[in-house]
């Protein structure tokens, strides 16, 4: 929604355009930027994004069309939404590697799978939309039987090779190979890699090294032969905060540029989809103009994962909903278009047109020896700020289109003005990405999500449905692999966990379990036919909500019942405590035999039974709501059919108004949380959960978890947080689980709008509030 206005500059031999978009038309300090086509920089490899680390595409796979085809399109269709130009895949071990585990293509050895989890339809729906995308394979974790638990092994150069011919199975050409995610280096199995890669016919796999920090390059510049065996530097997260960090500046090593190798940000981002963009932009402009890096692969992909599982809102888009078709898009999925749309792997920066700007603000210019684009960002401006660029070296002087994105409330990617010429100038407004640039055929997508819904009850799931090997609909693994593979001692299909052993871990081990099903489920029953491959222990889970990690730390129910018939009630939370709630012996399930269990949850009880009879059962009120699941304690190839889920009567969660101690005053939810007179509005009405006070589908939330006094109180993402976590005290106060201070409306306001913040507990009654009745 910006303005242009063209004049011509007296006494100039060329067109001169001054361009002010929207807002103040004062300027601080001018920078000037010739952008010219004969200066040199170093050759741009892309923008991409991580499919894996570990499960946070899974849910996609699940949802309906058209939308399914709306969110990839969203990803990877040229001049669409995001236009990623490289797609890192996780070559699945078996294990959790941060939101689930992805099923290895080869449990035990000998028997390849190339068919199961869903990357490589990923990576085929990728390809079919952008023909030129190119493939990362990297892994985080691996089946245990390689190198009896080492990693650095031949056994994994193998499995590596292995996993490469499945990928030609499925027509894709991986263009780019890399070790053990985040765990270092082993010198040796890198010039193994290397020779194997060139052994086996794929020697333009080009190695990347080593996904961890920039440690790699110091043995590269002084060993040329280990130097040899790796074609590109990796790093993970080289900007100023690390992990989730705020970019406002990168590094690199002497080392690593001595290298002469190309410089990726091999993993970055773990950001919001939209408080995360700011980062993301200047990630990729200040990651060149501080460390010479030539690629930016964001982590993760998207939020296809439930909820209640950590990282929920992080990556381009969110699509957590597959029974509704529901996704969104954000922020960060435009500040990439604003450099994706507008240039291709194989350009080459223009170092002389890269750089900070005179006020706030970084750019980067690309060319492709006619084309040029410059990206420009403003984010840690205050103030308005010129900028003047001369065009010359060969490149293109006719119209230059200028597209912008907000990174605040405002629009995300527009046309927004044309310059023309060889010489012109802008107003840069703060808070802003601007790409000015002489290439077409950008555009914005108009596809929109429907709303989004609940899971209904029942649900059921005898599994004679599926391909043997895959993965069944909305069963999540968190960790070990569940596909659907021929029952063994009755017909049909059965879910069989295939991780017969210890994977090598990426992170912290657990028992094999996988999640279905809503988070607000509150009373229903799980039941599943089972059979025990070998002594152990088998489990049905219910009211699973928010998981930490590693995914042993998981609030929710255990029903257990072992061989010998030796059965538990459990709960777990998300400190990884597991407090037994009642036990006790009942039928024995034996092995290769096939038994019904079953657990209840209805109000604050919970009752197991095994084959139609009561087991045991426990009162507890800690958990209301959240989703089944079926796990094994440990490993085993242990079977579920018939898995079902059947809804109970009435619905522990409380929703109604939260009404304060002042007369008449109720909490109303909005960007922020107010103060308001109680009307019985939507915004009005709080779903009390576990913990969480929520509306909307977000949570109540103490701003930035801030725990000083005076703390704004908002709406946002639930992500099961410390400081979206609120208890009652017996005086009626609310008080934040991080900080133990209370739901305050300040200065005790009966004004309308008043926003709630944190304070010390001191028992007034502007800190007294009424919840929703059970």
């Amino acid at each position: 929604m910006g303005t242009t206005v063209a004049r011509m500059w007296a006494m100039l031999l060329a067109a001169v355009t001054a361009v002010t978009l929207a807002g103040p038309t004062t300027a601080d300090a001018a920078t000037t930027i010739t952008i010219d086509g004969t200066h040199g920089g170093r050759t741009f490899d892309g923008i991409g994004a991580i499919s894996g680390g570990g499960g946070n595409s899974r849910l996609l796979i699940d949802y309906p069309e058209p939308q399914r085809g709306q969110v990839l399109d969203y990803l990877f269709k040229p001049g669409y939404g995001a236009d990623l130009q490289v797609l890192k895949l996780e070559i699945g071990g078996d294990a959790n590697s941060t939101d689930g585990s992805e099923p290895s293509i080869e449990h035990t050895k000998g028997a390849v799978n190339c068919d199961g989890g869903y990357e490589w339809w990923l990576a085929e729906q990728a390809k079919a939309r952008n023909p030129n995308i190119e493939l990362y394979g990297l892994a985080w974790a691996a089946p245990g039987w390689i190198g009896g638990g080492n990693f650095w092994s031949q056994d994994m150069v193998d499995y590596l090779m292995t996993w490469l011919g499945c990928a030609k199975q499925h027509g894709l050409a991986i263009s780019f190979l890399g070790g053990w995610n985040e765990r270092g280096y082993d010198k040796g199995w890198y010039e193994n890699l290397h020779n194997t890669l060139a052994a086996k016919g794929y020697g333009g796999v080009k190695v990347v090294g080593a996904d961890s920090g920039w440690e790699i390059a110091d043995d590269m510049v002084s060993d040329p032969t280990f130097a040899r065996s790796v074609d590109i530097v990796g790093a993970h997260y080289p900007c100023r905060g690390g992990d989730g960090g705020d970019a406002i500046s990168c590094g690199t090593t002497s080392n690593a540029l001595a290298t002469g190798k190309q410089l990726w940000a091999s993993e970055n981002g773990s950001q919001d989809i939209n408080t995360g963009t700011a980062a993301l932009i200047r990630s990729i402009t200040r990651g060149y103009i501080d460390a010479k890096m030539t690629a930016y692969l964001n982590w993760p992909l998207l939020a296809a994962i439930y909820p209640n599982l950590p990282y929920s809102t992080v990556g381009l888009a969110v699509a957590a909903s597959p029974w509704s078709g529901a996704y969104r898009t954000g922020k960060s999925t435009w500040a990439t278009a604003q450099v994706t749309q507008f240039t291709k792997p194989g350009w080459r920066f223009i170092d002389s047109a890269s750089g900070y700007l005179g006020t706030s603000g970084s750019y980067v210019t690309l060319t492709d020896g006619h084309d040029y684009s410059t990206i420009i960002e403003t984010s840690t401006a205050t103030a308005a700020q010129q900028a003047s660029f001369t065009i010359t070296g060969g490149l293109k002087t006719s119209t230059a289109h200028v597209w912008t994105t907000s990174l605040g409330s405002g629009p995300d990617f527009q046309h927004s003005a044309d310059v023309n010429g060889t010489a012109y100038s802008l107003t840069l407004q703060p808070n802003t990405i601007y790409t000015i640039s002489t290439t077409t055929g950008q555009g914005k997508g108009t596809a929109a999500s429907p709303a989004e819904h609940g899971l209904a009850l029942p649900y059921q799931d005898n599994f004679d449905g599926y391909a043997n090997g895959t993965e069944a609909k909305y069963l999540s693994d968190m960790q070990g692999s569940y596909e659907v593979q021929p029952c063994t001692g009755r017909s049909g299909k059965c879910l069989t966990q295939m991780a017969p052993v210890r994977p090598i871990e990426w992170q912290d081990d657990s028992d094999a379990f996988t999640l279905i099903g809503d988070q607000d489920w509150g009373n229903y029953t799980v039941s599943a036919d089972v059979r025990l491959a070998g002594a152990g222990t088998v489990e049905l889970m219910g009211r699973a909500n928010a998981q930490a990690r590693p995914q042993s730390h998981q609030d929710a129910y255990y029903f257990r019942v072992s061989n010998t018939g030796a059965w538990s009630i459990a709960s777990g939370d998300t400190t990884g405590t597991l407090t037994t709630l009642a036990s006790g012996t009942t039928t024995a399930l034996g092995t290769n035999t096939w038994h019904t269990l079953a657990v209840t949850f209805q109000g604050s009880t919970i009752t197991g039974s095994v084959d139609g009879h009561q087991a045991g059962s426990a009162t507890d009120g800690r958990w209301t709501n959240g989703q089944a699941g079926v796990g094994i304690v440990g490993y085993a190839t242990d079977q579920f059919d018939n898995l079902a889920i059947t809804p109970g009567t009435g619905s522990p969660a409380r929703s109604g108004p939260i009404t304060s101690g002042i007369m008449g005053k109720c909490a109303q939810a909005g960007a922020q949380v107010v103060i308001s007179d109680c009307d019985g509005s939507a915004a009005q009405t709080w779903t009390v959960r576990n913990g969480t006070l929520v509306n909307s589908g977000q949570c109540m939330d103490v701003t930035g978890q801030g725990t000083a006094n005076g703390t704004l109180v908002e709406l946002w993402e639930c992500n099961g947080g410390s400081n979206q976590q609120w208890t009652q005290a017996s005086d009626g106060s609310l008080r934040s689980a991080q900080s133990g201070k209370c739901l305050d409306d300040p200065g005790f306001s009966t004004t309308n709008g008043t926003q709630l913040e944190i304070w010390d507990c001191n028992g007034g009654s502007n800190q007294r509030w009424q919840l929703p009745a059970a």
